[in-house]
């Protein structure tokens, strides 16, 4: 929402599970920074008063929490977000990817290595021992994404790693199809699971009136966080929302900025540059009256709870699903999105996903709406500050 001249925006085979235990003999030691990663980052408590109310009221009503039991999990989750992002440099190539479970956010951390393992239980963490590593999940999505470098399959609308499965998932609505495709990516079979596909994914953008910005003075779309760049005050949006050149301007009319940057499809964001008259504020509107303050953008573990900001249907929760996700809209296929239960609807594109206070990306796409639930997709907001060389306004 724009106000005061300001932008406000099945684990696979051979899976083992490790509680935790005292350190087992010949346990893995060579490498101290697992250890160090489990017990350097301390859980700070959440002040509910230090909390936006909206924000714990969502996180109650779509997530079916009490406000103390969503500031704890806020807390969690920050923690685990951290520990995740260590233990990733830790592990390299035996990393096979971690998430956060149950109502405390426990971060469990996947590896291919089971003395591994051994050490980070020892250090009181949950590990499980999974048979394909991250890198082999990812290098078997990208030969996907080969495959249909020049063309949109229309039968096979979106894929992703799932590392709570160790696999590949491929949503089909053709299995005869899909299976053709698979054959031509050269993609080892046994790393992909083929799912039924219960809807196709668009994009969330569409050409009636609302309170946000406006392209063109026709389409409408949602602000997704301010950014600065070399001081010029700004925003990051969807690709889909406008081209290079196209005006944005606020609901009263009054003139915004220009499209700096935009890329859609391969990826959906885009920036715009404001006018000198706009202050980048870092906070994202709550629907409520009030805003939540950004202070980052630590990425989130997958389990995460995970809130969304847009024009058409204000705010909603939900979880974080799966990393970079392979949609292939009508318009173009799409890599390296965030998959999320969170609802969305026509207009919410380009809008706020945010985890506590930590900025996640941009709405994207998906399915289904905020009246039967659906499935919504963000483009991660640190890529589009690279591509851009912007500076995500924090507070």
């Amino acid at each position: 929402m724009l106000r005061f001249r300001a932008l406000a925006a099945a684990c696979a085979l051979a899976t083992v599970a490790l509680a935790a235990a005292p350190a087992a003999a010949g346990a893995d030691t060579d490498n101290p920074s697992i250890a160090a990663a489990l017990t350097t980052t301390q859980i700070r408590p959440v002040a509910i008063s230090a909390t936006s109310p909206a924000l714990l009221h969502a996180l109650q009503r779509d997530l079916g929490l009490s406000p103390q039991a969503a500031a704890d999990r806020l807390a969690h989750e920050s923690r685990a977000a951290a520990v995740q992002a260590a233990l990733a440099d830790a592990l390299g190539s035996r990393w096979a990817g971690a998430w956060v479970t149950g109502p405390d956010a426990t971060l469990v951390v996947a590896t291919t290595d089971a003395s591994a393992a051994r050490t980070i239980t020892a250090h009181g963490g949950t590990a499980t021992v999974v048979r394909h590593s991250l890198a082999t999940l990812d290098g078997a999505k990208a030969a996907l994404d080969r495959a249909v470098a020049a063309t949109t399959p229309e039968a096979t609308p979106l894929w992703y790693v799932d590392v709570t499965a160790n696999t590949v998932v491929v949503q089909s609505t053709d299995a005869d199809r899909t299976e053709a495709l698979l054959r031509q990516s050269g993609v080892d079979r046994a790393l992909v699971r083929v799912d039924r596909a219960a809807d196709a994914p668009r994009p969330l953008a569409d050409l009636r009136g609302g309170d946000a910005y406006y392209i063109d003075n026709a389409a409408r779309c949602s602000i997704g966080f301010p950014v600065t760049q070399n001081g010029q005050p700004g925003f990051v949006s969807a690709g889909h929302c406008g081209q290079p050149g196209s005006n944005a301007t606020a609901s009263d009319g009054s003139s915004i900025g220009t499209f700096q940057g935009s890329t859609f499809p391969g990826n959906d964001y885009s920036w715009v540059q404001a006018d000198p008259s706009w202050t980048a504020q870092p906070q994202v509107s709550d629907y409520s009256g009030g805003a939540v303050t950004v202070s980052g953008s630590s990425v989130a573990p997958i389990g995460s709870s995970i809130c969304r900001s847009g024009s058409t249907t204000g705010w909603h929760c939900g979880t974080v699903q799966e990393f970079g996700a392979t949609v292939n809209y009508a318009e173009g296929t799409v890599y390296g999105l965030t998959r999320t239960n969170v609802c969305a609807e026509p207009g919410d594109s380009g809008g706020s996903f945010i985890s506590g206070s930590q900025a996640q990306g941009v709405t994207s796409g998906g399915s289904g709406n905020c009246t039967s639930g659906g499935t919504t997709f963000f483009q991660p907001v640190n890529p589009i500050l690279q591509a851009y060389g912007l500076t995500l306004a924090t507070g």
